[in-house]
């Protein structure tokens, strides 16, 4: 079976900043594929050469079995893109917007309106039908994009943070279509900043920093490979200052709090529990809940990229605002 994308040496220089540095992966057809990685890291840049929006300074790529630089138009017919911010047209309503993205996909006239009842039924839309789409609500827009995205029947859907900015009702709903979409052997290339949802969603993640593909992998195996840290979440009935305090713990790599929390990354959990009840003691101090964690996929991420969590909650920030924004 031919892969979905084929992507060797793929590198691009703007000017003499080199954003993508030779990269090499493939994603398998029927496969929710993740790329993930820090803003700056290379995301947008491959993404816009995958999908024939700019061309690579070196370096093979094949979409659909079709090479994008000799063969673009063929191996574009073969893709959807569904851009981070909703592309539909505000003033048109939800059925002319699938209409119209029919016809600019060249789908033969007399299969367009079945088309486009069938997907407006899938998602959920088929009774606002006649309704602008600038009154719907942004997950309702997000729906319209996938679905306009889809209607000239696309083996491959690029996917650029499909749930930034929604609320959660919102999200799951999206995730529930990407799920279904994939059943269908609709191949997913989802980039996203919420690592949770790659764990959810996807087969195999791919994360670049700096240009370059630093892991690529099924998400369980690449927790496995971060499994020489041990964590455990404690929350005690007061916070202020204990950070520095619990640093001066023996065997504690380091103490990070989170919200209420701390997350302390240790040698060996089953020597730090009864250290955390006499450290407890010793501050007058109640032990709200302790819980052992094993190594997350955000874990996985933060050693291999070198950004803290909360760098990675600012971006995600931000990515919410430029949703709004748009």
């Amino acid at each position: 079976m031919v892969d979905a994308i084929e992507v060797t040496g793929l590198t691009k220089y703007y000017a003499n900043f080199l954003a993508v540095d030779h990269i090499s992966f493939e994603v398998k057809q029927g496969e929710i594929f993740g790329f993930l990685g820090p803003n700056g890291a290379g995301k947008t840049t491959t993404t816009k050469m995958l999908t024939g929006q700019t061309r690579p300074s070196s370096g093979t790529l094949t979409v659909a079995g079709k090479d994008m630089m000799r063969e673009p138009i063929e191996a574009k017919e073969s893709i959807g893109v569904v851009p981070e911010n909703s592309n539909v047209y505000d003033e048109m309503s939800a059925w002319d917007n699938l209409i119209f993205a029919a016809q600019l996909y060249r789908v033969p006239k007399n299969e367009r309106e079945g088309k486009a009842k069938e997907l407006l039924e899938l998602f959920g839309l088929y009774e606002r039908r006649k309704d602008r789409a600038g009154v719907f609500s942004k997950g309702m827009k997000r729906r319209l994009t996938i679905a306009a995205a889809l209607v000239h029947m696309p083996s491959l859907l690029f996917l650029d943070e499909p749930t930034s900015g929604l609320d959660v009702q919102s999200s799951r709903m999206i995730r529930k279509l990407i799920k279904d979409l994939n059943k269908t052997d609709v191949t997913v290339f989802l980039t996203t900043h919420y690592i949770e949802e790659a764990d959810q969603l996807c087969q195999r993640i791919a994360m670049i920093n700096k240009g370059k593909i630093v892991a690529l992998d099924s998400p369980e195996k690449l927790k496995t490979s971060v499994e020489k840290h041990q964590m455990i979440d404690v929350s005690f009935d007061q916070t202020s200052d204990l950070e520095q305090k619990l640093s001066s713990l023996k065997g504690l790599e380091k103490a990070v709090q989170f919200g209420d929390k701390f997350r302390l990354y240790v040698k060996n959990t089953s020597e730090m529990v009864p250290l955390l009840a006499d450290f407890a003691k010793a501050n007058n101090l109640k032990i709200v809940s302790i819980n052992t964690l094993s190594p997350s996929l955000e874990d996985v991420f933060v050693e291999l990229t070198g950004l803290n969590a909360e760098v990675m909650a600012n971006e995600k920030e931000q990515g919410k605002k430029a949703a709004n924004l748009g």
